[in-house]
């Protein structure tokens, strides 16, 4: 039976689809394990070594030095560096700023793809690319704008958070895109272990010790369920950002601001102002119009 381009893609965008949906409630869980003494560097050092163990009894016929080093295996490396940095920064910046406000800056990503897409794969810039840069800045600098300084700059460490983590998973998109050698399942080995390592190396800069003793068994049941979701998140997306353009996967999962503006208004009680409106319009704006930028 044949089927049309359209029809293989139905797939990989619904994978986009429910990922994003998903990342748009997750992180509600951590701010629970927050509230429980549980800080989000270890909720997810340890939600995602329990994906990690996981993923490790379940693909572990995957694990063979040829598969590993076959292609370019660096590609791997960088995988789960830019994942380790997006997630973490993602986690912090949900927990400790306003939820809608970090996610805009990190959907600046579509910018930040429109460069890395470029330089890595090769993808031609087109006019709607400037349209792009152009809608995306102009949101960025209306809603960082600070009339006591004149500057746009981040005001809080949820800013830095959103921003930063938005410049990494652009990184991370376009390496999953590029990195056409290695599974899928070797693919989120490397983006759990990364994210391990880079929480581990954060709460090594912690200055609070932390014993897992002090963890309740509600906290430990709520991680293990994390675990489990991140696990099969982390493959729906790979198997997404895998099949679809590094530009198109960053509209799609705007998808993921729509879930968590209305979580975040009924389970945080947060509102947004109307500068960031105003902003957060130019950068969704911004994200639509990124898909035309790999056509014609």
């Amino acid at each position: 039976m044949l089927t049309t381009p359209n029809q293989q893609n139905v797939f990989p965008v619904a994978a986009l689809l429910i990922g994003a949906a998903i990342w748009g409630l997750l992180w509600y869980p951590y701010r629970l394990l927050e509230q429980d003494g549980i800080s989000g560097q270890v909720a997810t050092v340890i939600t995602y070594a329990i994906a990690l163990a996981l993923g490790l009894v379940l693909f572990r016929k995957s694990i063979r030095a040829s598969q590993i080093f076959a292609g370019d295996p660096q590609l791997l490396f960088w995988i789960a560096m830019f994942a380790g940095w997006t997630n973490m920064a993602y986690i912090l910046g949900v927990i400790h700023g306003e939820v809608m406000r970090v996610l805009l800056l990190f959907y600046l990503a579509p910018l930040w793809t429109i460069l890395f897409a470029r330089l890595l794969l090769n993808e031609k810039l087109r006019l709607h690319g400037y349209l792009v840069i152009v809608l995306s800045l102009a949101g960025a600098i209306t809603m960082l704008w600070q009339p006591e300084s004149g500057f746009p700059l981040p005001s809080s460490h949820g800013d830095w958070m959103g921003l930063s983590g938005g410049i990494m998973f652009a990184l991370m998109n376009v390496m999953i895109r590029k990195d056409q050698y290695h599974s899928i399942q070797l693919k989120s080995l490397a983006l759990w272990l990364g994210v391990m390592l880079v929480g581990l190396g954060h709460s090594l800069l912690s200055p609070a010790p932390f014993a897992l003793a002090d963890i309740s068994a509600g906290s430990w049941l709520l991680m293990l369920a994390i675990g489990l979701v991140v696990f099969a998140l982390s493959l729906t997306m790979q198997y997404g950002l895998t099949h679809i353009p590094a530009n198109r996967a960053s509209v799609i999962m705007v998808f993921e601001l729509v879930v968590a503006a209305i979580a975040a208004y009924f389970l945080a009680n947060e509102t947004m102002t109307l500068k960031e409106w105003v902003g957060g319009a130019m950068i969704v704006s911004a994200s639509l119009f990124s898909a035309r930028m790999s056509r014609g």
